[in-house]
């Protein structure tokens, strides 16, 4: 059973950064497709960063020039780092990873294998 399980999310002052984690078990990262995603309060689920080890990472437009996706193969671990982090930016934020394509589409569609439980992160002002 594959299993995605973040780490990292928490509370941190506007401007500030933080890194999340995304540990897969169950499956390995190399060939697939990690994206990550936000729930703010009241809103739906937007894409937030897309990519694979082929091409170029997708990143949405308010995120792009702060946020940064990688990934450690080796310990089938994806991360997200968030630089100058808004109070807009809080929410629920999810990884999740898709086995048979990779595309910023994916980042509108949501459609994707596996899914995270979320991780909490609250931007204060």
């Amino acid at each position: 059973e594959v299993q995605l399980v973040e780490s990292g999310g928490g509370s941190v002052q506007a401007g500030g950064s933080l890194r999340l984690s995304c540990a897969v078990s169950g499956g390995t990262t190399s060939r697939h497709c990690m994206a990550y995603f936000r729930q703010s309060p009241g809103l739906e689920r937007e894409g937030v960063a897309v990519g694979d080890n082929y091409g170029s990472p997708g990143y949405a437009n308010s995120g792009k020039g702060r946020i940064t996706i990688s990934r450690d193969d080796g310990n089938n671990t994806g991360y997200m780092q968030i630089n100058g982090l808004k109070p807009e930016e809080t929410g629920t934020y999810y990884c999740a990873e898709e086995r048979r394509r990779c595309s910023r589409l994916l980042m509108q569609t949501k459609v994707m294998d596996y899914w995270s439980k979320g991780k909490q992160v609250t931007v204060s002002s």
